[in-house]
Order: structure tokens, then C-alpha cells, then sequence
């Protein structure tokens, strides 16, 4: 086959940073065409990659013809900007939350079956070598029927989303526009939206649960335009309970990796995968089983997602670690949290 004709719509600080120094890693891609606002570091990336189109105007990468389309635009616009990718006949990876609403998540979840493409959601861990072997032991031996899940997550975004200073792990050359975290309109919230939506995106995938009710609070000290810390409670569809809790941690506070732990406890077993310790560790009839890993081996990284979509490609098997569904049963979750935590009372989807 011929070379595999690359898109990026949303040039922003991390696809800089990631998605196109991963997909330069893959000798077989062309690329073709890259959007986003301001006509400086659009040029200056066409230019680095060589990409036949930049333009401010998404339209032109499609119209390009593409095989494959990142879309790493601000939340609001992933759904416009991702269907459009799908209709024209791309797979799709898109950048996480998926989208604000669910409506929107699930719709580009049947657009991509209709189209038979590929929509792959960017939760980097979910592809890492820990969490892979994690899910595989959850596949084969299990805790039964999930009956309490807790999830707590902290990463450096107390300055971020405070609006006092960028993400540490930002790119030099293209730090991330402010208001595309910090303005609901365009991200959907603060840190449930931009942290937490990962540590889901992990819960969600090793239990296969669903929400369906919640009751969150949410706080933004240091006069923060949204919320710097979450704390949820949720009901899944099985009747199981759980408790998600999110913190803006200061920027060196957590350094190369994120504190991250999922704990879920059912009628057989239960399991332990902490990214920040490096341990996984399951109980199933009676049985122990922990994973011998490197200290490194839940720092994140977003290689999984473009090499899973590249591979779709090429017409390749591979295992789509994190589909559009399971990105919409993430946005399902924090749109009801959202909605709880304004409205002070329980909530369903």
C-alpha cells in the first residue's frame, strides 16, 4: 500500500510536544495537512514536518484527503471537528474527554461504526506494558461482579488551571492557549475534565463498569475559573458503589509521573494498580498475583493511541485499547458529576 496520508486539526501544546514527534516515529505516514489558529507556529510546524496544507480552516486538511486525522482542537470542537474527520473517511484519533456531552460522544461512536473507521480516544495509559498485562489478568481470572470501586488521581495543574503559570510538561514552542483549560466553554470544566477524564478512562476500561448517578463537589481555591479538586461519588449500572477524587497538585509535586490509584473490590477479588508506585496486584479465589515492574512503569506517555490508529491504517489487528465507547462512558460520568456538582443534588445520566 501506498503511504498513510496524516491530518491534525489542533496544533496545540501537546500535539507538538507528542502526537507528531510519535506519528514521525512511523516511516509509512505522509503528511498532508495540519490546522489551527495562528498563522506563526502553523508555518512553523508545516515547515518541520513538511506538511502540504496548514491552514486555520480544518476543512482544507480534510479536503486534502486524508487517512488518518488526530484531532487535538479544544474540547468543545471535538465533535464537529472529529465526525467531519470520520465522514470523510479517516480514522480518528481524538484527543480525551471526547467530547462535553454525551449525546455528542456516543454519536461519533455510531458515525465511526457506520463509516468503518476507527475512533480511538488519546488515554496514553491504557496502552502502557502494566496496564495492558493488568487488563489481561482482569480478562482472564477477574473479581466477579464489581461491588466498590475507589479512584483518586493528583497531577501538577494547580497553576494551569488557576490561570498563574502553564503545564510543566508543555511544549516551549507552542505553551498551551490558557483559556482552552480554563474557559468552560471550551474545556467543559477544570480538572475533571482535564486530569481526571484519563484516570476514568483507566477505571472504566479494567472493570468495564458504567455510571449511572452521581453526587460531586467540586472546589476552585486561589479565585480559579474551575475547579481545581474534585470529589464524587458514583452508582454503576450493576448496583456497585464508588468514590473518585481529583487534586491540582503544584507543579514538581509529583515530577516525571502522576499519582494515580484504582482500587475495586467484587464478589470474587479484587485488584490494585497504582501508576505512581508502580504496582499492580490481584486477589481472585483465593489466589494472590502481583506484577514484578520497573519504577518507570506507569509514567505516562501518549505513543499507544497514535500507533493504535496508524495501525488501523495499515488495516492491521491490533486492540484498541481506548474506543470512542469507552470514551463516552467517561464523558457520561463527568457530565453528571458536572451537573451534581451545580446543582447540589444527585444526579443521573
Amino acid at each position: 500500500m501506498g503511504k498513510i496520508r496524516v491530518g491534525v486539526i489542533g496544533a496545540g501544546s501537546w500535539a507538538v510536544a507528542s502526537h507528531l514527534p510519535n506519528l514521525a516515529k512511523h516511516k509509512d505516514i505522509e503528511f498532508v495537512g495540519v490546522s489551527r489558529k495562528g498563522p506563526e507556529l502553523l508555518q512553523k510546524i508545516k515547515d518541520q514536518y513538511g506538511f502540504q496544507v496548514a491552514s486555520e480552516d480544518y476543512r482544507d486538511v480534510l479536503n486534502a484527503g486524508i487517512d488518518v486525522c488526530v484531532v487535538g482542537s479544544p474540547t468543545a470542537f471535538h465533535h464537529e471537528h472529529a465526525k467531519a474527520a470520520l465522514e470523510a473517511g479517516a480514522h480518528v484519533m481524538c484527543e480525551k474527554p471526547v467530547t462535553i456531552y454525551a449525546t455528542e460522544a456516543w454519536d461519533l461512536v455510531s458515525t465511526a461504526e457506520k463509516m468503518k473507521k476507527s475512533l480511538v480516544v488519546a488515554f496514553g495509559w491504557n496502552y502502557l506494558p502494566m496496564l495492558t498485562k493488568a487488563k489481561a489478568l482482569m480478562d482472564e481470572r477477574g473479581i466477579g461482579n464489581l461491588e466498590h470501586m475507589t479512584v483518586h488521581m493528583s497531577s501538577q495543574t494547580r497553576e494551569l488551571l488557576s490561570n498563574t503559570g502553564a503545564y510543566p510538561a508543555a511544549s516551549k514552542d507552542s505553551l498551551p492557549e490558557q483559556r482552552t483549560w480554563t474557559d468552560k466553554n471550551l474545556s467543559g470544566g477544570g480538572y475533571a475534565q482535564a486530569q481526571l477524564t484519563h484516570a476514568l478512562g483507566l477505571a472504566l476500561w479494567l472493570t468495564g463498569a458504567r455510571v449511572q448517578s452521581a453526587f460531586a463537589m467540586m472546589s476552585a481555591p486561589m479565585n480559579a475559573p474551575v475547579e481545581l479538586h474534585d470529589a464524587i461519588t458514583y452508582k454503576f449500572d450493576n448496583g456497585a458503589i464508588g468514590v473518585v477524587s481529583g487534586g491540582s497538585a503544584h507543579v514538581e509535586a509529583h515530577r516525571k509521573t502522576h499519582a494515580v490509584e484504582v482500587r475495586a473490590i467484587g464478589d470474587t477479588g479484587q485488584v490494585l494498580v497504582d501508576l505512581e508506585r508502580a504496582a499492580v496486584w490481584l486477589y481472585s479465589d483465593g489466589k494472590n498475583e502481583f506484577l514484578s515492574l520497573k519504577e518507570d512503569a506507569g509514567y505516562y506517555d501518549c505513543v499507544g493511541p497514535i500507533d493504535a490508529v496508524i495501525s488501523a491504517a495499515r488495516g492491521e489487528a491490533f486492540i484498541n485499547q481506548s474506543p470512542g465507547e469507552l470514551g463516552a462512558r467517561t464523558v457520561e460520568a463527568l457530565e453528571i458529576a458536572y451537573k451534581s456538582a451545580e446543582s447540589g443534588k444527585l444526579e443521573s445520566r
